[in-house]
Formats: C-alpha cells, sequence, structure tokens
C-alpha cells in the first residue's frame, strides 16, 4: 500500500472558502509556507455556494482541528460577521480574507490590499503621486483601495458594476487623506499610471475584459488580482502594448507570509 508524507492523522486543517473556488492558488501557496515553517498543516480549497454560506460556516468552524479559513470571491465582506475580532485594516475595510482560530474566537484581518502593495514594491513601482484606475470594489477592490491610499497617490479612480458602492468607497478614501482626489468613474486608460482589475471580471472561463479597449497606453503599469487564468486577458492585451505588469500572483506571494503570521499569531495550536 502506498503512502503519502504530506498528511496524516495529526494534520491541522486550513481551508480557503469562496465560489468559484478552481481559480486560487493559495492551496499549494500557503501549504508550502506552513511546511516551510515546520508545521503538520495543510490548506484546503472549500466551495460554498453563496445562498449556503451562513449555514455552511456555521457548522465548519465547528470541526475541531480547523485552525484558520482564508474566504475569497464572494465572501470577503460575508465573513466580516464571523469574526469575534477584527484587526485594524479589517475594521477599516470592512472585508476579512483571514480568520484565524484562538483561544477566545475567530480573529479576523484583510492582507489583499498589503499584498497587492508589496507587489508593486517588489516590482520597483511606487503609487507616490500617481493617477490611479481602481475596477471594482468588493472586498478585495476596498482592501487594496485602503492600501494604495496610504501610498499617497495623485488621485484615485474607482469603478464597480455597484456604483453606489463605488462611490461610498471613493468617499470614504478622500476622507481619508483628502490630498487624493477619490471619485467614481467609468474605466479608462486615459490620463492614468496605472490601471488596477480587482474585480472578477476575467476570471477563469470568462471571456470579458473589466474594460473595453484595444489597446493601453505603454507607459501605464497594469495589475490584475485574477491568478487564473495567468495572463488574464487583460494581462496579455498589456503585454502586447508594451506595458509593465504585475500579476495577481504576484499579490498572493506579497501576502502569504503575513497571512501565515496571522494564523501564527493567533492559534495556539500552532506554536
Amino acid at each position: 500500500m502506498n503512502e503519502v508524507s504530506y498528511v496524516n492523522g495529526e494534520t491541522r486543517i486550513f481551508g480557503i472558502v469562496g465560489h468559484p473556488i478552481a481559480q486560487v492558488r493559495s492551496p499549494e501557496m500557503v501549504t508550502a509556507e506552513l511546511v516551510r515553517r515546520g508545521w503538520n498543516a495543510i490548506l484546503i480549497p472549500i466551495d460554498v455556494l453563496p445562498q449556503d454560506f451562513d449555514a455552511c460556516l456555521a457548522q465548519l468552524m465547528r470541526v475541531a482541528n480547523l485552525d484558520g479559513l482564508i474566504f475569497t470571491i464572494p465572501f470577503k465582506q460575508a465573513a466580516c460577521r464571523l469574526a469575534s475580532a477584527l484587526g485594524e485594516q479589517a475594521r477599516s475595510v470592512g472585508a476579512v480574507n483571514a480568520l484565524a482560530r484562538g483561544r477566545n474566537g475567530w480573529v479576523g484581518e484583510v492582507f489583499d490590499g498589503l499584498g497587492c502593495v508589496e507587489a508593486f514594491r517588489r516590482a520597483g513601482h511606487s503609487f507616490k503621486n500617481q493617477r490611479v484606475m481602481l475596477i471594482g470594489a468588493g472586498g478585495a477592490g476596498r482592501a487594496i483601495a485602503f492600501a494604495v491610499a496610504a501610498e499617497s497617490p495623485r488621485s484615485l479612480r474607482i469603478f464597480d458594476i455597484g456604483a453606489e458602492r463605488a462611490s461610498r468607497l471613493a468617499a470614504s478614501i478622500a476622507e481619508l487623506n483628502p490630498d487624493i482626489d477619490a471619485r467614481f468613474g467609468k474605466p479608462t486608460v486615459e490620463a492614468i499610471d496605472i490601471l488596477m482589475n480587482a474585480s472578477p471580471v476575467g476570471m477563469l472561463s470568462d471571456p470579458r475584459m473589466p474594460i473595453e479597449v484595444t489597446q493601453i497606453p505603454p507607459a501605464v503599469i497594469v495589475f490584475d488580482a485574477i491568478v487564473k487564468p495567468e495572463p488574464t486577458r487583460l494581462l496579455e492585451l498589456a503585454q502586447q502594448s508594451g506595458c509593465r505588469t504585475v500579476f495577481g500572483r504576484q499579490m498572493m506571494h506579497g501576502q502569504i507570509s503575513k497571512v501565515v503570521d496571522h494564523f501564527e499569531k493567533h492559534n495556539a495550536t500552532l506554536v
């Protein structure tokens, strides 16, 4: 009988919850980081239908050897109500993408924005004094907007199919830093320095583009938070246009260690 060495009866379980789930890279990347730190733990993908979220999570969080959860589309905002306590970023953003089981309950925090800024930093790009076009104002988009705002861009134009949601986010950014020209606006590649997609448009086999253009000015830096396909149609167009690009995978690398640090800090079973 064959055996594997990476899982056994003492293995601690982490899960990433979303719908769809096939696009995520977290299972392999987070598990690799857990193993690198010497933990007997594994992250598994969990596909939950939106209408089943509350009932499913209520039971899932009772599993005795489950020590943490990561949330992806479309559950980052809904996950806030599962937390006993929220970190500073999660409170500001109103979204959670990592939930750690601590001694006194579940502690939530969001790392998308921090991971995105770190990916740009590692690629040698700065947001300071830049004109940013952000598409998507959901959980990931909100986290990215707040993290980018902390880097002092000149302007932040935000679009979402829910115009009211995007407008509220822009107002929150303007209140946070009045020096930033933050406002709702239709997607454009004109008079911008950085184009960012934080929406699910273009994920997996979705043939759409988050912005309807056939060319992007080569001076524009283009980022897409989607990790599958790789590259996305947006990033393919950016590369064909001669643009510098930042991939969703790079954002994932930027936040993995921070997510696992969060699990380590709050979870007594892993330390």
